[in-house]
């Protein structure tokens, strides 16, 4: 078990603790910052890179650490900051492509996300990182969406039951250690907002389109229909895993303008009979590390709603656990999401037994990042890939890349 995984690497179970004990030193660091800098070693402080990239807050942590980290520490930090601002100003200038050519084509789309985030001003303008524009268009709007995408130099590359990826003409193999301004930018386009959870889709497209959309890029019709949609977003990252604290930031910080008339909207929702019994898990989290308050009948409400194992889990798990941060890859991550043993059956079976779709997502991740290929994982069968999960503790590729990438730069900086 504490063998190293990759040669040049420390043991299973030193990455771990120093994944977990970086991303909740770091986690805290962002809210509340200390005065002194943290008593790490050259692994933990490595690890800590890795770490701020993967939870999407390295310029977060620019902006606000009070204390000063080793040399490989600071540079990192300015570093990612010339990137992030660099990146800042390609998503601008894409962003208004998109709206003025949109227009040009008489299309209505939403800016999901990131996009809407940024117009709202909640943070500085290199603050969020984005590896791609999400947009929103009406299903009978394919072609025309495909058009406005061919105009913008963009191609098709993938073909989801969620989205369809375009990416430009012209691009690179995404690379290096967390925001790199020659990392392709991506486009995501959605008919319809949903996540599986576990398997059955909650779909909330129908609360994301503005009553009366105008042609180009539009806002969400209310933020409370903008926070249900990072709400749903971080629910289903959660369920595999895979959250980055930014999520819980943008929740952290838009809930501070919700008014009134906003928390009523979202009190009126989650009254209704399983209207959100998905949403007490992000909101939980969020209160665990942010000063965010939330209305004492909603989270009552959402808190009664929520199944009681998934409750129970929720209340347990910290930033480490259900985030990029956890080492671990699990067998059955999602399980606790399950409302009735048929939801457990249809979600064990879809881990048994991936869909082509997952299949193709996983093929096409290692195509545009070859580095992940060092780990010995998905060349393995399924059934072997089984095998591990119930027999041992295979450590995440994704985490474990981003690990080695950060060790590589300690021993080359």
């Amino acid at each position: 078990m504490n063998a190293p995984i990759l040669p040049g690497l420390p043991p299973y179970k030193t990455v771990a603790a120093a994944l977990r004990k970086t991303t909740e030193a770091l986690a805290r660091e962002v809210v509340r910052p200390s005065e002194s800098a943290p008593d790490w070693n050259e692994m933990e402080w490595a690890v800590a890179r890795s770490v701020a990239a993967m939870q999407g807050i390295t310029v977060l942590l620019a902006n606000r650490l009070r204390w000063r980290g080793p040399p490989s520490w600071q540079s990192f930090l300015a570093q990612q900051r010339q990137q992030s601002r660099l990146r800042a100003n390609l998503i601008d200038d894409l962003l208004e492509r998109v709206d003025s050519a949109a227009r040009d084509a008489e299309l209505c789309c939403v800016g999901l996300k990131g996009a809407a985030l940024r117009a709202l001003d909640i943070y500085a303008a290199d603050e969020r990182p984005m590896g791609d524009v999400d947009l929103l268009v009406s299903p009978s709007d394919a072609d025309a969406t495909a058009a406005v995408m061919c105009r913008l130099g963009y191609e098709r590359t993938l073909v989801l039951a969620r989205h369809v990826v375009y990416e430009p003409r012209s691009r690179g193999t995404p690379g290096g250690l967390g925001e790199r301004a020659e990392n392709p930018l991506t486009i995501e386009v959605h008919a319809r907002v949903a996540e599986a959870l576990p398997v059955e889709p909650i779909d909330i497209t129908a609360r994301l389109w503005p009553p009366r959309p105008r042609h180009g890029l539009n806002p969400y019709p209310t933020l409370t229909a903008l926070l249900l949609h990072l709400l749903l977003h971080a629910a289903g990252n959660m369920k595999v895993h895979a959250l980055r604290q930014i999520q819980l930031h943008d929740i952290g910080q838009l809930v501070q303008r919700l008014e009134d008339a906003d928390w009523d909207a979202l009190i009126e929702i989650a009254s209704v009979r399983d209207g959100l019994w998905w949403a007490f898990p992000p909101i939980a989290l969020t209160q665990r590390y942010y000063d965010c308050a939330v209305p004492r009948e909603l989270e009552r409400t959402l808190r009664e709603s929520c199944p009681p194992i998934l409750r129970r889990v929720s209340e347990r798990h910290d930033l480490t656990d259900v985030s990029w941060s956890n080492l671990r890859i699990s067998a059955f991550p999602g399980i606790a999401w399950s409302r009735s043993v048929r939801d457990v059956l249809r979600y064990a079976r879809s881990r048994a037994l991936p869909s082509r779709e997952a299949l193709e997502l996983l093929r096409t991740a290692i195509e545009q990042q070859p580095q992940m290929q060092r780990v010995r994982w998905y060349q393995l069968s399924q059934g072997r890939r089984i095998a591990r999960w119930l027999l041992s503790r295979p450590p995440r590729v994704q985490t474990i890349t981003s690990v080695a990438a950060a060790l590589r730069g300690s021993e080359t900086g």
